[in-house]
C-alpha cells in the first residue's frame, strides 16, 4: 500500500493507474476506522481494480464548540487496518495540500435546499465543509467510484446531489449501516460515550425501527410517530435533536402515496451525538 500526502503523489498514482487501464475507486474518511469504515473499503474493491482510502480531519466542517480538536487521530492503527485490506493507496494530504490558498481564501461549493433541514440546521455551515472538501478530494484523487455510508444518510444525499449538480464523472455507491450486535450504528465518536451511555444508546435504533414497524402495519399519522419516538429517547436521557419520516429521495415530507421513506434521527447522549437512520418501503 503506497502511503502519499501531496498532490503530486496522488497525480503521479492516478496517471500510473489510467495508463494500464484501471479505475479507481475512493473511499473518503476522518481516520479512527472502524469495520464500518473498513466495510466501504471492501466494498470498493468490488467496484474499482484500484482503491483509494483518505484520511482528513477536515476542519472546514466542525463548528464552534464542536470536537475538532478532540476527534480522535489513529494514523499508525488506521494504516495497519488498511494494509490487511489492501488498499492500493492511503492518501492522508495536509491542511495545506487541501486548502492552499487557506481556509479563509478557499472557494467554497455549497449545497442548498438539502442542507437547510437536520443536520444541516443544527450544526450550521457543516455541510459546505463537507461538499467543499470532498469537491477537493474528488479533484485531487479524479476516482470513479466513491464510497460512502447510508448511516449519514443526509450526507450521502447532499453529495449526490453535488456530483451530478457539477456533472462529475463520478459515481456515488451508498453503503448499508453496519451496527454493533445490539443495533447501535457504528461510528467514531461512540467512543465518547460512557460505560452507562453505551448501554443506552442502542434506544436510538430501536426508536427508529418501532417507527417502520408502525409504518409497515399502515399508519400514517407521521407527526405522532416523530413525537412519540422523540418522548421515548428523552425518557432514557437523549436530548433529541430531530426525529424525521421524510421522503427517501429528498428528505421533503412525505404523503399517504409515498412509497420509499427514510426515518432519521440525531440525538446527543452524554458527549457523543449519535445519527441514525432506516429506510421503509411500504
Amino acid at each position: 500500500m503506497e502511503l502519499i500526502s501531496t498532490r503530486d503523489e496522488i497525480r503521479d498514482l492516478h496517471e500510473t493507474w489510467r495508463h494500464h487501464g484501471e479505475h479507481v475507486a475512493l473511499v473518503p474518511t476522518m481516520g479512527n476506522l472502524h469495520s464500518g469504515h473498513l466495510s466501504l473499503v471492501e466494498l470498493a474493491r468490488e467496484h474499482a481494480e484500484r482503491v483509494v482510502v483518505t484520511v482528513f480531519v477536515n476542519p472546514t466542517q466542525f463548528g464552534e464548540g464542536e470536537d475538532f480538536e478532540e476527534y480522535p487521530r489513529t494514523m499508525k492503527r488506521d494504516t495497519q487496518r488498511l494494509r490487511k485490506l489492501e488498499a492500493d493507496a492511503l492518501f492522508a494530504p495536509d491542511v495545506d495540500t487541501v486548502y492552499p490558498f487557506g481556509i479563509d481564501k478557499a472557494t467554497l461549493v455549497s449545497v442548498p435546499g438539502l442542507t437547510r433541514n437536520f443536520c444541516g440546521a443544527s450544526r450550521p455551515g457543516h455541510f459546505d465543509g463537507v461538499t467543499t472538501v470532498v469537491a477537493r478530494l474528488f479533484a485531487l484523487v479524479q476516482p470513479d467510484v466513491a464510497i460512502f455510508g447510508q448511516k449519514d444518510y443526509q450526507q450521502q444525499l447532499v453529495i449526490r446531489h453535488m456530483t451530478e449538480d457539477l456533472s462529475l464523472p463520478i459515481r456515488i455507491i451508498t453503503a448499508p449501516t453496519v451496527r454493533e450486535p445490539d443495533g447501535l450504528a457504528m461510528s467514531s465518536r461512540n467512543q465518547y460515550l460512557s460505560e452507562a451511555e453505551r448501554a443506552v444508546a442502542p434506544q436510538l435504533h430501536a426508536a427508529l425501527d418501532a417507527i417502520g414497524m408502525e409504518l409497515q402495519s399502515g399508519k400514517r399519522n407521521f407527526e405522532d410517530l416523530e413525537n412519540g419516538a422523540r418522548a421515548k429517547l428523552e425518557a432514557a436521557g437523549f436530548v433529541p435533536d430531530y426525529v424525521a419520516i421524510r421522503r427517501a429521495e429528498n428528505l421533503e415530507p412525505p404523503d399517504r402515496d409515498c412509497d420509499e421513506l427514510v426515518v432519521l434521527a440525531a440525538a446527543q447522549l452524554g458527549k457523543a451525538r449519535l445519527i441514525d437512520n432506516i429506510v421503509i418501503s411500504i
